[in-house]
């Protein structure tokens, strides 16, 4: 089985011990966190919304990013991911959240932050992590790695 669909399967099964949802607030995987959990059937009894704000207008619209933010620190910041959980949640009310930006490929790399640059957050409740990481690949590479990378975090909220 896909290793995808494995993560989400272990996913659901995480959230309904918890009898707890998620939302998802992605840039750089275009809706594809959703989609991997989405594919499971039930799923509709953990997975509360998905945003996919792809330009920063509509992470600011949707998910209440401080617009000064990208400026100051760029989408593909700490500060930008936090926000963009921190919103989800806020939004759609589901005890977790996670949250992506990044830079796919081929194109919009730079020095300090060069394609396969990707920031990930997760929140549970109040409590928020992040964490910069670097993939490897092509675009099609760095969304997939992002997705099982989102998945994997998601596995180990509540487990604190």
């Amino acid at each position: 089985m896909d290793p995808i669909t494995v993560l989400s399967t272990r996913l659901g099964e995480h959230l309904r011990r918890f009898n707890a949802q998620v939302t998802t607030a992605e840039s750089c995987t275009g809706g594809g966190i959703a989609e991997a959990i989405t594919r499971i059937p039930g799923s509709s009894a953990w997975f509360e919304a998905g945003y996919v704000t792809y330009s920063n207008a509509q992470k600011t619209r949707q998910l209440d990013v401080p617009e000064a933010l990208f400026a100051e620190v760029g989408a593909v910041s700490q500060e930008v991911v936090e926000a963009m959980v921190r919103g989800a949640r806020a939004a759609s009310g589901a005890r977790f959240a996670v949250a992506v930006s990044g830079v796919a490929g081929p194109d919009g790399g730079s020095a300090a932050k060069p394609v396969g640059t990707v920031w990930l957050a997760w929140a549970d409740g109040d409590h928020v992590s992040s964490e910069r990481r670097h993939f490897d690949g092509d675009r099609e590479a760095v969304r997939r790695q992002t997705v099982i990378a989102a998945l994997d975090g998601l596995l180990q909220l509540g487990a604190e």
